[in-house]
């Protein structure tokens, strides 16, 4: 993990965007390191475009601001790929993880990307696992294979606290996702 990990989540409200970076930054807190997790919004209403940003470092956190240069992009909605250019600012040495059901060699193709691609079906999860169309626990899973950024207990934990009873299915579909990403340079 870098010195401080900057990710750029892109989603639309309603689809756990804000909630999993909130999550994932409160793992990193769990485990002693500094965490930051703020969204962005335009009209805040369900199906709006929402940006969300997360740090994460072993260090204190002094920048207060969003994310311009992020090493790392989650793309909750795939649609987004085709109405905006998400790749602004992404840092050279950057990789950009999507929840699609084409695979990481098609997307990478698809919008010529120079970065590294990971992609997980992450909306196919969520409905095997939690039964709803809402694929961000899955995407919890996803950014943490490709950074390690902290424990999956960690993970475990924020989703068992914040979900209760319904964290078994979320947990599953995380899991899955970590397990089942496929990733191209």
């Amino acid at each position: 993990m870098p010195e401080l990990l900057e990710i750029r989540w892109h989603g639309r409200g309603g689809m756990g965007t804000v909630t999993s970076a909130e999550l994932f930054a409160g793992a990193a807190i769990d485990e002693g390191k500094f965490a930051q997790s703020f969204p962005s919004f335009g009209p805040e209403r369900r199906g709006a475009p929402v940006t969300a940003y997360l740090r994460i470092s072993d260090e204190f956190i002094r920048i207060r601001t969003d994310i311009a240069k992020p090493d790392i992009l989650v793309i909750v909605d795939p649609k987004l790929l085709d109405q905006i250019d998400v790749t602004v600012g992404l840092k050279e040495t950057g990789k950009i993880i999507v929840n699609s059901s084409l695979s990481a060699r098609q997307l990478k193709q698809k919008y010529n990307y120079q970065w590294p691609v990971a992609a997980i079906d992450g909306l196919k999860i969520a409905r095997e696992t939690i039964k709803l169309p809402i694929a961000n626990t899955a995407m919890m899973g996803a950014l943490n294979r490709v950074t390690g950024a902290v424990k999956m207990e960690s993970l475990a934990k924020q989703l068992e606290e914040r979900f209760g009873d319904r964290a078994g299915g979320n947990i599953e579909a995380m899991t899955r996702a970590y397990n089942e990403l496929d990733m191209e340079d």
